[in-house]
C-alpha cells in the first residue's frame, strides 16, 4: 500500500506544471524604490511586467540572472535629459543606460514640438555633426516617431513654453495679444492630450524668458487641468536666485500645479550663501501645501552656452540678431563692455564648437584662449561666437561642493544629467561634453553614497525612482512591485563607479551589470545587447 502511495505521489509530482517566467532575477537584495531597507528575493518577469517577487527557487525561465551579492532596483529616471537629438542619431542611449537610466525626461523650456514650417526649416538648417530627418510636427508625433525608430530607454517630454512661444510669436519680446495667448494655450492643451508630462520653461534663454510670470501662469493652468507638472530652469540662479524661486512658487500657487526647479543651485561664489534662503523659501511653500520639488546633477560645474555671458539685449532676438550685433562695431563694443562674468574666465572651459577649425580650442579655458589671441576675455567671447556662428558650449565651474551635499540631503531632491545620452564612438567624439552625460547617476551612488555617505543607498534609489515617478504621476513606473513594468537595474553597490572626467568625459560607468527595459535585457553582464524596447511613456493627461 505504501509503495502504491509513493508511486501515486511521484506521478502527481510529475504532472504538476513547473511555474515559468520569461526572466528570473535570482538572489539579489531588492531595493524596491520605497527607501526602506532591502530584502533578499527573486524577481520574475512575464512579457513586460513584474509578475512575482519572492521565492522562485522552484520556477524556471529561459533567461536566468544571478544577482547574488548585488542590488536589484527599479530603473532610474533622468529628470532632465537632452537626449532628444542624440537618440535620433543612436537609439542605444549608452551613456545613460549603462548607469541604470531607463527613462529619459526631455523638454527643458524647448521641446521637439509643436513645430511650424519655419521652425522645421531652422531645425534642419541648424544641424551640425548630427544629421536627422524632421519627420514630425507635434510633440506627440515626435515621441511616437522615436518609439517607431527604436530606442533602448523609455522616454517622455514636457512641452516647452519657448517652443510654444516661438510657434506663435517668433522671438518677439513683448506680451502676447489675447488671441496669441489663447493659441499658445491651445498648443499646450494639444501637447498634454498627446502625452506630455507638463509645461516647462527655461527662463534664462530666449524666447522662453520673454514670457512674464502672468503668461506662464496661464499656460501652467492648462497643464494643471491635465494633472501635469510645471518645471523650470528658473529666471536667475545667481544674485536674483530668491526672486526666481519666488516666481516659481507664485506660479505653482496661482495655477494649482506641482512644480519643480531644474538643476537647483546657487551659481557663482558670491551667491553660494543664498542657497540656505532658497531652501527656506521652498520648504515654507511645501509646509503650506504647495508641491515644490527640485532636481540636480552631481557636479560643481554647469554647462551651457558661452553666449549667456552677453548682456540680455544682445541675446533677446535670438542667435541671428546676436551675430548682426557683433558685426556692428558700435554694438559690439557696447556688448564687450557689458559682459558679466559671474564665473571668472579661468573657470570657463570650452567644450563644443560648430566650426571645425576652432575645435583645437576644446579643452582650453576662456582665459587661455584670450591670452593666446592677445585680447581680453570679453573680446574673445564676441570673436569666438562670431567665428563659430553658434552659442558655443562651455562648462562653468561655478558651484560649491558643500552646497552639493546640502542639496542632496533634501528629501524632495531628484537627479538629472542635463545632458544628451551618447555612445563613446563615432560622431559623438567630434565634441567634448560635460562628464555628467556619462556619470551623474553613478557618481551619486559611488561618491556621495558609498564614499561620502551623504544619504543612504536605499534613499538614493528612492530619489532615482519612485520620487520622480510620483512627481510626474507615471503609471506602473518607479517601483519594483507586481504589476509594474519590468524596468530593472542590477548593480554592484561596492563597485559602481563613474569614470568620466572634464578632461576625458566620454567614458562609461562600470558596475551596472544588468538593465531590463519593459522586461527586455538591454545591458547583459555589462554589455549592451542592442535591444531597443523603449516606449513613449505618456503623461496623466493623455487622451488618444
Amino acid at each position: 500500500m505504501r509503495f502504491l502511495l509513493f508511486v501515486f505521489l511521484l506521478i502527481l509530482g510529475a504532472c504538476t506544471p513547473v511555474e515559468t517566467y520569461d526572466v528570473i532575477v535570482r538572489g539579489g537584495t531588492v531595493l524596491d524604490g520605497s527607501g526602506n531597507p532591502g530584502y533578499l528575493a527573486d524577481l520574475g518577469i512575464r512579457a513586460d511586467t513584474i509578475a512575482f517577487i519572492g521565492d522562485l527557487s522552484a520556477a524556471q525561465s529561459p533567461i536566468e540572472i544571478d544577482a547574488t551579492g548585488k542590488h536589484v532596483a527599479p530603473g532610474f529616471i533622468n529628470m532632465l535629459s537632452w537626449a532628444n537629438v542624440s537618440l535620433l542619431v543612436d537609439g542605444r542611449s549608452q551613456s545613460d543606460i549603462r548607469q541604470g537610466v531607463t527613462l529619459e525626461v526631455m523638454g527643458e523650456g524647448r521641446s521637439m514640438g509643436p513645430l511650424n514650417d519655419l521652425m522645421k526649416d531652422n531645425m534642419r538648417e541648424g544641424q551640425q555633426d548630427y544629421s536627422y530627418e524632421v519627420a514630425w510636427t507635434t510633440l506627440g508625433e515626435y515621441l511616437e516617431y522615436l518609439e517607431e525608430k527604436g530606442v533602448s530607454t523609455n522616454f517622455t517630454s514636457f512641452v516647452g513654453n519657448g517652443t510654444v512661444r516661438e510657434y506663435v510669436m517668433g522671438y518677439e519680446n513683448r506680451p502676447p495679444s489675447a488671441a496669441e495667448l489663447e493659441r499658445m494655450k491651445d498648443l499646450v492643451r494639444e501637447a498634454m492630450e498627446e502625452g506630455a508630462v507638463g509645461l516647462s520653461t527655461s527662463l534664462l534663454y530666449v524666447p522662453s524668458g520673454h514670457a512674464s510670470t502672468e503668461e506662464i501662469t496661464e499656460l501652467a493652468k492648462v497643464a494643471s487641468a491635465y494633472e501635469g507638472m510645471y518645471i523650470s530652469h528658473i529666471r536667475n540662479e545667481e544674485d536674483s536666485l530668491l526672486y526666481a524661486i519666488r516666481e516659481l512658487i507664485d506660479i505653482a500657487e496661482q495655477a494649482k500645479i506641482r512644480a519643480e526647479v531644474y538643476h537647483f543651485k546657487a551659481s557663482g561664489q558670491d551667491n553660494w550663501d543664498l542657497l540656505d534662503s532658497a531652501i527656506t523659501l521652498i520648504e515654507n511653500a511645501r509646509a503650506r501645501g504647495v508641491e515644490v520639488t527640485t532636481d540636480m546633477y552631481m557636479y560643481n560645474a554647469s554647462s551651457t552656452g558661452l553666449n549667456v555671458l552677453l548682456p540680455s539685449w544682445a541675446r533677446e532676438g535670438g542667435h541671428d540678431l546676436t551675430m548682426a550685433y557683433i558685426s556692428d562695431p558700435v554694438k559690439k563694443e557696447r556688448m564687450i563692455r557689458e559682459v558679466n562674468f559671474h564665473v571668472p574666465p579661468e573657470k570657463i572651459l570650452l567644450v563644443g564648437f560648430k566650426n571645425r577649425d576652432l575645435r583645437n580650442l576644446i579643452g582650453k579655458t576662456l582665459d587661455e584662449v584670450a591670452r593666446q589671441r592677445g585680447v581680453t576675455p570679453a573680446e574673445a567671447i564676441a570673436d569666438l561666437i562670431f567665428e563659430d556662428d553658434s552659442r558655443i558650449q562651455v562648462v562653468y565651474f561655478s558651484m560649491s561642493e558643500a552646497n552639493i551635499k546640502k542639496k542632496l540631503a533634501l528629501p524632495y531632491m531628484a537627479v538629472c544629467s542635463d545632458a544628451g545620452s551618447y555612445t563613446n564612438e563615432g560622431v559623438f567624439l567630434e565634441q567634448s561634453t560635460h562628464p555628467r552625460a556619462y556619470g551623474s547617476f553613478a557618481r551619486l551612488l559611488s561618491h556621495f553614497v558609498r564614499e561620502e555617505k551623504v544619504i543612504s543607498l536605499e534613499e538614493a534609489i528612492r530619489r532615482l525612482t519612485s520620487l520622480p515617478a510620483e512627481n510626474l504621476q507615471l503609471k506602473r513606473r518607479g517601483w519594483l512591485k507586481t504589476g509594474y513594468f519590468g524596468d530593472v537595474v542590477v548593480f554592484d553597490a561596492s563597485q559602481i563607479q563613474d569614470h568620466a572626467t572634464f578632461e576625458a568625459p566620454h567614458q562609461y560607468t562600470t558596475g551596472v551589470e544588468q538593465v531590463l527595459v519593459n522586461g527586455i535585457q538591454v545591458i547583459a553582464n555589462g554589455t549592451h545587447t542592442g535591444a531597443t524596447p523603449g516606449r513613449f511613456v505618456k503623461g496623466p493627461g493623455y487622451k488618444f
